[in-house]
């Protein structure tokens, strides 16, 4: 007992000692703060809602789910497809055609309470019949109103008064990180929802030359989800769910959706029209780059310069000029393609937006109107060939020879102003093919530009004289 009080008073005094050393090493040194207790901490006001830390806890989905499910719908596509036998027709000189019935499966959204409902084009196209089943089981004929190829968007309809639908929302006004749902019917099960966030957005996909505006999100979508809807915590639809991100064609992380505003923008097109009316603003474009920034002396990298103006064109009849930077489009912010893009296909000819751009390093606001300068041209009563290029013939045996070619069309005329003016394109190049596709005949390069309407614009393999390949921008539409 004795050795242990001792042991004590030693660890103690020894404790005190090497206390005070440090005290007096470190006095010259060390601060010491003292705080009063009567002082109270003010009070810091943010913008940091606390409460977005618990946003899954506190954000109800259920009914959001109730409403959205009655709403979906499952889409079955019936087609008729026929199989020829040329064996059995040449052995047996007798017809062996054979039909036989393929089904495709989707999902729906109805828009409208008199049975108005969007999906996905690839869910319906070729159709002989389509039927529709809601989520009380119920099933219905739908009719086909109108498609849209280039957006993937169909109007379908069924008979039916007093449907439950989802009202559009504003898809320029979601927000990364918000939280969505996904409703469809995935591997042909009833409707079915997962929930997500939105992880980008104006997202452009490789592959798709079209669509280039995507709602990426992460919400759970599979096979059978295509035309299903994406919608908010609010219940609006913000999207029709149509393609995934993966190796297998199971869902690995990533979904994609077409915005409800192309999509609204679209049928009501199909509904007046017939057909997609498309806004045209009339310029070449490219993203701004570090390099382009700092020749044009801006700090910023985001946005879309002009590099041409066309003539006719909206853009030129409201004063924009090249090397114009687009960073605001009714007052949306514009830093890529995907962004730019997006808006234009949300509007239609004849509509006014206004455009903010960064001139000589200050902002500048412009009222366009925008146009439909060429519409859908029915190539049969069109050279696309010589309006857009000029005119072309296949190569000889001497440019084969000359630049051990195998395919290819030489360019004997060119009228295309900005091909030749801004691109340096002369008569005697060759055009060797058009986005990723050779060509060969002047029928095949007409077939190929008369597709490019669809597209903002298309690129021209082109071999210039001295044997440099050259990719050349051309707008179509």
């Amino acid at each position: 007992m004795k050795k242990t009080f001792e042991l004590l008073v030693v660890s103690i005094l020894g404790g005190c000692i090497t206390l005070g050393a440090y005290l007096y090493i470190t006095r010259d040194t060390t601060e010491f703060q003292t705080f009063s207790t009567e002082v109270k901490g003010k009070i810091i006001p943010t913008n940091f809602n606390q409460k977005a830390l618990y946003a899954a806890e506190n954000t109800d989905f259920i009914k959001v789910a109730e409403e959205s499910l009655n709403a979906v719908v499952h889409v079955k596509n019936i087609s008729i497809q026929t199989v020829r036998d040329p064996f059995a027709e040449y052995y047996y000189g007798r017809s062996s055609e054979q039909k036989f019935e393929q089904i495709g499966m989707g999902s729906g959204v109805i828009i409208s309470s008199d049975g108005y409902i969007v999906t996905n084009n690839h869910v319906v196209q070729n159709a002989t019949d389509i039927e529709i089943t809601l989520n009380n089981k119920k099933k219905y004929k739908a009719i086909l109103i109108g498609t849209d190829t280039n957006n993937d968007i169909a109007l379908i309809k069924i008979d039916v008064k007093d449907m439950p639908y989802i009202p559009f929302g504003n898809s320029d006004n979601i927000r990364v990180g918000e939280w969505v749902l996904a409703v469809g019917n995935p591997y042909n099960l009833t409707s079915t929802v997962t929930a997500g966030i939105v992880s980008a957005k104006g997202r452009d996909l490789d592959g798709n030359n079209n669509i280039d505006s995507f709602i990426q999100t992460d919400a759970a979508v599979n096979q059978g989800n295509s035309g299903g809807a994406l919608v908010n915590t609010r219940g609006e639809l913000m999207g029709i769910n149509t393609a995934i991100s993966s190796l297998n064609g199971g869902f690995v992380g990533y979904s994609f959706a077409i915005p409800s505003n192309i999509v609204k923008k679209t049928i009501e097109d199909l509904i007046e029209f017939g057909s997609v009316q498309k806004a045209y603003l009339g310029i070449y474009y490219e993203e701004l780059s570090n390099e382009k920034a700092k020749a044009l002396k801006v700090d910023s990298v985001e946005g879309i310069l002009i590099t041409t103006i066309l003539d006719n064109g909206a853009a030129k009849e409201a004063g924009l000029i090249e090397n114009d930077i687009i960073v605001k489009i009714n007052n949306i912010k514009i830093t890529k393609f995907g962004d730019l893009n997006g808006q234009l296909k949300s509007k239609r000819p004849g509509e006014t937006i206004n455009i903010t751009v960064m001139r000589n390093g200050s902002p500048r606001e412009f009222n366009v109107k925008l146009k439909n300068q060429f519409g859908k041209v029915d190539i049969g009563k069109f050279d696309f060939t010589q309006f857009y290029i000029g005119e072309v013939s296949p190569i000889g045996n001497q440019d084969i020879s000359k630049f051990k070619i195998k395919n290819g069309l030489k360019i004997n005329k060119i009228t295309n102003s900005i091909l030749r003016e801004r691109f340096g394109i002369k008569n005697g190049d060759i055009i060797l093919g058009i986005d990723d596709k050779i060509v060969n005949t002047k029928k095949e390069l007409e077939n190929y530009l008369e597709k490019g309407q669809d597209k903002q614009y298309v690129i021209l393999q082109i071999l210039t004289g001295n044997g440099q390949v050259e990719y050349v921008p051309i707008k179509i539409n």
